[in-house]
């Protein structure tokens, strides 16, 4: 029996000794082990006299029971003390100041928006919306563009699809934001339905537009900002006036020249490309096409239920993207697009 309590307090010394859980193990194999000290005596039961076996058994049970016990004892202050070393590593102050936010930033496309729209605003525009979905009428018919024109392919248009796979009529992703003008058109005519003289529409419409079209400078969705002024003698020297005007302030210099170049385009008649070039800096002497304007057709005010021969007026489209390529001398349209943070964060 006095054995027994000195393998107990030489395995308790021992467990007392360690703090390493790896090393606790080991210890706890040299005393409960399958060759470990008590274990081996429970194997000598068989060599003594039955009237003691019961006697003794009893005692290495109670030896083996405390040894059992002061094991798990040490475990789990092992364990209690291992977590409050880790607590007091990843310990915070709480009265430190925050890190605080990343600052975020608008990006240029709507930078360049925004700007648009308040110089628009500052000179009679209102900024108008529409759906993105849109229907052919508002999107071709109402503008003149005859069902054989090479936009209503499917290889320039996103046209969409019933639940039967079919291509559904009449319903596309608008191509330009020409629409929003459309539907503007017929509210202001039906809200004035009543007077004699129609009010002058001068509206901007920007948004996104959708074109089956990929590369450096060209992206399937992009953006547009179209313009319409009508009204009783719109002439195209307004067009010219507007155009130059908002050029200058828009890149805030003088120091450019802007050209209208003849072109066609089914909704106005006559219709002009609009080139620009800088007179100095990256770009000096190097003609730019900027926007396509016009004339409004008469066909396009019929379809809206204007008089032709009482009203006229200019509409432009121009493509906010390729402002804010020349605006801030980004050469790959794709950029704007592709989420990388290294690029959006020069504009903060």
């Amino acid at each position: 029996m006095h054995n027994l309590d000195q393998i107990v307090d030489a395995a308790c010394a021992a467990f007392a000794a360690t703090d390493d859980p790896d090393a606790l193990e080991q210890i706890k194999a040299v005393y409960l082990g399958k060759s470990g000290r008590i274990p081996e005596l429970l194997k000598g039961l068989a060599k003594l006299p039955p009237e003691e076996r019961k006697a003794v058994g009893a005692a290495i049970n109670r030896a083996k029971d405390a040894v059992g016990a002061a094991l798990n004892a040490r475990r789990e202050a092992i364990r209690k003390m291992t977590l409050l070393t880790r607590l007091a590593e990843e310990a915070l102050d709480v009265t430190l100041p925050g890190r605080g936010q990343a600052r975020a930033g608008l990006h240029p496309v709507t930078r360049t928006l925004e700007r648009i729209e308040a110089l628009f605003r500052s000179i009679g525009f209102e900024v108008a919306d529409g759906p993105e979905i849109e229907a052919d009428f508002q999107n071709f018919t109402a503008l003149n563009t005859p069902e054989d024109h090479p936009a209503r392919s499917m290889h320039d248009t996103f046209y969409l699809q019933e639940e039967s796979g079919e291509v559904a009529q009449g319903v596309l992703l608008r191509t330009h934001t020409s629409p929003i003008q459309v539907r503007y058109m017929q509210a202001h005519v039906a809200r004035h339905a009543a007077l004699e003289v129609m009010p002058e529409i001068r509206v901007i419409a920007p948004g996104r537009v959708y074109r089956v079209d990929s590369d450096a400078t060209h992206s399937p969705m992009f953006h547009q900002v179209e313009g319409l002024w009508i009204g009783e003698n719109i002439s195209f020297a307004d067009l010219k006036g507007v155009i130059g005007d908002f050029l200058r302030r828009f890149f805030e210099s003088d120091d450019l020249q802007v050209r209208f170049r003849p072109s066609f385009f089914p909704f106005t008649e006559p219709s002009a490309e609009i080139d620009m070039a800088f007179m100095s800096g990256a770009h000096k002497g190097r003609w730019l096409e900027i926007a396509g304007c016009g004339m409004v057709h008469p066909n396009v005010l019929h379809h809206v239920n204007i008089d032709p021969e009482k009203y006229t007026g200019f509409a432009f489209g121009m493509g906010p993207d390729r402002l804010t390529m020349l605006r801030y001398g980004i050469n790959d349209l794709r950029l704007f697009f592709d989420g990388d943070l290294r690029f959006l964060r020069q504009f903060v």
